[in-house]
């Protein structure tokens, strides 16, 4: 939970009050799900990120393994 709310306060930067609105976001639902998901609205947002949370926990797992190895690296 922790790295979704990570991950969402990174990536949400100046729309976090309504990120369908975002453009990165919006890239993002795009490349991940196709192009109809990124024309959607509030709801057909949200109800696609609860469809799919499965992957998306998934890639969010990636999102923190990368982030661990690229802190590594910085040591």
């Amino acid at each position: 939970m922790f790295r979704a709310l990570r991950y969402y306060w990174v990536i949400s930067k100046g729309y976090r009050l309504h990120p369908w609105k975002s453009p990165y976001i919006r890239w993002r639902l795009e490349t991940f799900f196709g192009k109809d998901a990124g024309a959607l609205d509030a709801r057909g947002t949200l109800k696609l990120l609860w469809r799919e949370r499965a992957r998306l926990r998934s890639f969010l797992n990636w999102v923190a393994t990368r982030q661990r190895a690229q802190s590594a690296r910085r040591k």
